[in-house]
């Protein structure tokens, strides 16, 4: 079957057909299938989306409405940190605008949130439940509460930084 991939790579548009291949009811394990798309190539944009519909005979709109429903897909690409700065009501109040403006700012994220780097993609969340420590910031699985701007350029190099020891 020849496809439209732009750009994807070959290798990793072979594993995953040969993954699709395995299941005889592609349908009903379609989670499944998106979840694996997603670990090899760390998203799932629009044109692996139709590959993925294509190779399950699922109609494409189908297969887009699954990874928009599931916040655990992403249609862009991440980066290694996901910066989520509350901006509910109580953290909004005590200056977190302003933290969303510092790290988008400090990292130089483009439209899509991505740090320039690649390392960072900056978002934005309604509540993360910590209202009594807010302005709250989570990287990961890592919460950071009463931040201020001048904490922002910190936190950042402590990941970097812990990046660059685990890769050592």
């Amino acid at each position: 079957m020849k496809l439209k991939t732009m750009g994807l790579d070959n290798a990793l548009l072979k594993s995953l057909k040969d993954y699709i291949d395995t299941f005889d009811n592609k349908e009903n394990n379609i989670i499944s299938i998106l979840h694996y798309a997603q670990d090899i190539f760390g998203y799932l944009p629009k044109d692996l989306q139709v590959y993925i519909a294509r190779l399950t005979d699922l109609p494409a709109s189908r297969i887009n409405g699954i990874v928009t429903f599931y916040s655990f897909f992403n249609e862009k690409k991440m980066g290694k940190f996901r910066v989520d700065v509350c901006l509910g009501t109580a953290c909004f109040v005590k200056g977190s605008e302003e933290i969303m403006k510092a790290f988008k700012d400090e990292l130089n994220v483009d439209g899509d949130g991505l740090s320039e780097d690649g390392l960072f993609n900056v978002n934005s969340i309604r509540c993360l439940g910590a209202c009594g420590i807010g302005p709250v910031v989570r990287i990961n699985d890592k919460i950071y509460g009463h931040v201020e701007v001048d904490d922002v350029k910190d936190i950042i190099e402590f990941h970097k930084k812990e990046l660059a020891e685990a890769t050592k």
